[in-house]
């Protein structure tokens, strides 16, 4: 009890009296095993959940991302364009800070295309001759909210026949509904579970006010006692705080190793079901790069949680 009082400690000391509070803490919790566990569980469904939406707002950006980076416009140009307008049109839209990736996709080009495509079948491609495929002009966009802005630029360049998406996203006519959608998805993802997130984890912190409360209630007595010897605030709180920082860890790193599994055992169905698209890392080492940020960042916040939650139930006990 006389470690209490307001003396001056040199380091070693100061960790032993830290591996006191600890064990006082790890001792209160097993105690209470069913209060501790209740904490955890809550706190465990919480960055669990956070923990799976930080992944799909990840993946809904290396969506949208991936879109942006890739040949999305296909501007076919009409049979009589000249190789000059041509060269005109591809420089005009290679200087525009819109646009990145311009390619020039000749006659023989596409037919080369087209019996890839078909290479399944070679009857197909005898059937065709260079001339029926028009040239064209391909690009991506910096952005997609440039998209319906440019192709109204360039659907009124006169060697211009029509312009479309690429066939993976449909064509022309359902270029604004790509947009939306790819935009709104994105952002009802990382708003809706932003609020849901945030919801959870103000759940988590007044469950955590709750029990810390109730442990702080049974332990009146003690407390009153350390108080009385004279006891520094600081000394009373530490066992309740470490307690609340067990509570917490814990729940974190079980919600966040749940999720763990769960991506890693859907990776390989991800990858093959999205092909190209970089939904998750397919680089083990970033993939645990990335969950290794997340974990940090959780252990921030829980650890936020339980030293603010621990001290607020502290002294909504003490004023009673």
């Amino acid at each position: 009890m006389i470690l209490g009082l307001k003396l001056k400690l040199n380091p070693r000391k100061r960790r032993n009296k830290m591996n006191i509070h600890i064990k006082t803490a790890w001792d209160h919790v097993r105690r209470a095993p069913f209060q501790a566990l209740a904490a955890i569980f809550v706190l465990m469904i919480t960055f669990f959940v956070i923990t799976i939406i930080t992944i799909l707002g990840y993946s809904s950006s290396q969506v949208l991302k991936y879109f942006e980076t890739r040949p999305q416009i296909i501007t076919f140009l009409k049979d009589d364009a000249t190789p000059e307008k041509i060269s005109s049109l591809q420089n005009k839209l290679e200087k525009d800070n819109r646009v990145s990736e311009v390619s020039y996709i000749s006659k023989e080009q596409a037919l080369e295309i087209y019996k890839k495509a078909t290479a399944g079948n070679p009857l197909l491609s005898e059937l065709v001759s260079p001339s029926i495929f028009p040239a064209s002009l391909e690009f991506s966009l910096v952005d997609l909210s440039y998209a319906n802005e440019l192709i109204g630029e360039i659907k009124s360049e006169d060697i211009v026949d029509q312009v479309g998406f690429t066939a993976s996203l449909g064509g022309e006519e359902t270029l604004s509904d790509v947009v939306d959608r790819l935009r709104n998805f994105s952002n009802y993802i990382k708003i809706g579970g932003g609020v849901f997130a945030l919801l959870l984890t103000s759940t988590s912190f007044l469950v955590l006010i709750v029990i810390i409360g109730m442990r702080m209630t049974t332990r009146r007595g003690e407390i009153e006692v350390l108080d009385l010897i004279g006891a520094t605030p600081g000394f009373i709180r530490s066992p309740i705080i470490y307690e609340a920082i067990i509570y917490a860890i814990s729940g974190v790193f079980v919600g966040w190793l749940i999720a763990l599994l769960l991506v890693l055992y859907a990776t390989p169905s991800l990858i093959s079901y999205f092909g190209e698209i970089p939904v998750v890392p397919k680089d083990t080492i970033k993939l645990f790069g990335l969950f290794g940020l997340i974990l940090g960042a959780e252990l921030f916040i829980g650890l936020f949680l339980a030293v603010s939650g621990s001290i607020m139930a502290v002294s909504r006990v003490k004023r009673k």
